[in-house]
């Protein structure tokens, strides 16, 4: 509970941030348009708060509801407008300055997304590298032959420095087709072709963590399985484990190095196993079970027993420092976006031909939690993640739905091709029309972030 008010203060950061940029868009397109902007709100609903400044009195205030926000502009649709003023209505201007105060809020979200990217790449960060861990037996993964250790170095052709880029790359290039070409380094410097087979993740309709479902893990350093802390209480404590023994067995299975160890155990709650050690010159068996542990829904086994020290244990590099120059950054970041937004379109269409499960869809309550989340891993994280959420919103906004910015382009496409503006009739039908396709939306991911929330506790 203690998270709550943590999670909630960095939510409400985020959608602050990107509702103020993405209204401050149109107010600017608009203001630059000659159009009187008569109130600019965060939120919606009931005025809570609010202050006029400028030359137009501009009414700059808070609204009750904060999952939004909106400009109110000069136009005779709404009230009358005095004769001196027409020629700042909105409605009164071209349907090309109308679409560029539209288009505008959008386009300021995709701009600050460029702008987070463009000083993340230049000021640049210490970065996982994408060196491969071993497999998940009878996955992908293990089927393509990877083996431990290994290190990425491009996917279908495109290099990868990062295990975020290594991540992102594997997912864009799974979306286009079944098969997925990974160039590998192994640990004796000799370069290996993988084929990996990632339609398994159209069979799963993209639900869950990808890399899960495929079996592909992070690098895990081959320490010896020698047993270092015993926690008193515990399955190991009272099965008599004790610092310095050795694991040789689980359930028959040989054991080779620690990760082996955890592997199994975390695969074997509530199950008796026998477990064959070395103290010294002796070898001995005993029974032990692991305790069945749960954290964020998952559950899986546990004995209690750490990893002794490992001194002079050889591993690959697993961390560099990756920066990039400041145009370099700057073509990286617009790159970055823009391929963010073709995937986020392309799973959305996915999901409209029922290819991808409508699970994937998110509200408040999911971005939220990963708003908490990604603020305790520091500034670069929560930064980053601000940038995917305002790409997310640009692209949602843009969709051709009635009362959304993109329903409003769609109005002025139509209005050129028909010679005139569309009459008020279509008009309120357009806004019914949106108003339950924005609603079943919302509907939909409110019912996903309760089954995420809810989900454990009934499984449980």
């Amino acid at each position: 509970m203690s998270d709550i008010p943590f999670y909630l203060g960095a939510f409400i950061l985020v959608l602050g941030v990107l509702i103020v940029v993405h209204e401050f868009g149109h107010f600017a397109v608009a203001r630059l348009c000659g159009v009187r902007v008569l109130r600019f709100s965060v939120g919606f609903g009931p005025v809570i708060w609010s202050r006029r400044f400028g030359a137009d009195q501009t009414e700059w205030s808070l609204s009750a509801f904060p999952l939004g926000g909106y400009v109110r502009m000069l136009d005779e649709r709404e009230a009358p407008v005095p004769a001196a003023e027409l020629s700042r209505a909105f409605n009164r201007q071209g349907v090309g300055r109308r679409s560029a105060i539209v288009a505008a809020g959008p386009l300021a979200n995709f701009l600050l997304a460029i702008l987070i990217y463009w000083l993340m790449f230049w000021q640049g960060s210490e970065e996982l590298r994408p060196v491969l861990g071993p497999p998940v037996a009878e996955t992908p993964a293990a089927r393509a032959g990877i083996a431990n250790g290994e290190r990425v170095l491009q996917v279908n052709g495109i290099p990868v420095e990062t295990w975020q880029d290594f991540r992102w790359l594997l997912l864009q290039q799974a979306a286009k087709a079944p098969q997925v070409e990974l160039e590998l380094l192994n640990e004796q410097q000799e370069r290996h072709y993988r084929s990996l087979d990632v339609a398994e993740l159209a069979e799963q309709g993209w639900q869950g963590d990808a890399f899960a479902h495929l079996g592909l893990r992070f690098y895990q350093p081959r320490i010896p399985a020698l047993v270092g802390q015993v926690q008193p209480g515990t399955p190991g404590a009272r099965a008599g484990l004790r610092e310095g023994d050795l694991f040789l067995e689980i359930g028959g299975q040989k054991i080779e190095h620690w990760a082996q160890v955890l592997e199994t155990v975390r695969q074997a709650p509530g199950r008796d196993m026998s477990f064959l050690l070395r103290r010294g010159d002796q070898e001995f068996r005993v029974q032990i079970t692991p305790e069945a542990v749960e954290e964020r829904g998952v559950t899986f086994g546990r004995i209690g027993v750490g990893v002794a020290e490992a001194p002079g244990v050889a591993m690959p590099e697993l961390r560099g420092f990756v920066s990039y120059g400041f145009l370099e950054s700057g073509i990286k970041a617009v790159r970055e976006t823009w391929d963010k937004s073709v995937f986020s379109l392309v799973m959305f269409g996915k999901m409209i031909t029922g290819e991808a499960s409508w699970r994937n869809l998110s509200g408040p309550v999911t971005i939220a939690d990963y708003a908490g989340q990604s603020a305790r891993l520091g500034l670069d994280y929560y930064l980053k993640f601000m940038a995917l959420v305002s790409i997310s919103l640009g692209i949602l906004n843009l969709l051709p739905i009635p009362v959304l910015d993109g329903g409003h382009l769609m109005y002025h496409i139509l209005e050129v091709i028909k010679g005139g503006p569309l009459s008020e009739r279509a008009m309120a039908w357009g806004q019914q029309i949106g108003l339950s396709l924005l609603f079943t939306l919302m509907a939909f991911a409110f019912f996903n972030d309760l089954s995420r929330l809810l989900g454990p506790l009934f499984n449980g």
